[in-house]
Order: C-alpha cells, then structure tokens, then sequence
C-alpha cells in the first residue's frame, strides 16, 4: 500500500510541540445545571439520550 511521505517522520510535530498542562474541568453549579435541565427538558419537550433529530433550528 503506498503512503503519502515517509514513515520515518509520522508524529514529527506531535513530538515537537510543547506540552500544555490541562484545564481543571467542573461542572456548573447546580442552580445553573438545574436551570439549563428544566429548558431542555421541559420547555423543548427533548427525550433522554443524542437527540440529533430533534435539535432546534434557530436559522
């Protein structure tokens, strides 16, 4: 099967740039998770689970 470049340098810029420390992930405060809930869930009547039928379309 023939490649596109050498092999030899797969992963060259991976290798070469820095490596940046994470950022610290939290979840939103409850009131706030509770509210973006109550607009899903309740206002847009969405059902549980990837809902990539039923999103809205604001354009």
């Amino acid at each position: 099967m023939p490649t596109h470049g050498s092999l030899t340098k797969a992963g060259k810029v991976r290798s070469q740039t820095p490596k940046l420390p994470a950022k610290e992930k939290h979840s939103p405060i409850p009131r706030v998770r509770n509210a973006k809930n109550y607009v899903k869930r309740i206002m847009m009547e969405r059902i549980p689970g990837q809902n990539i039928n039923n999103l809205p379309r604001f354009r």
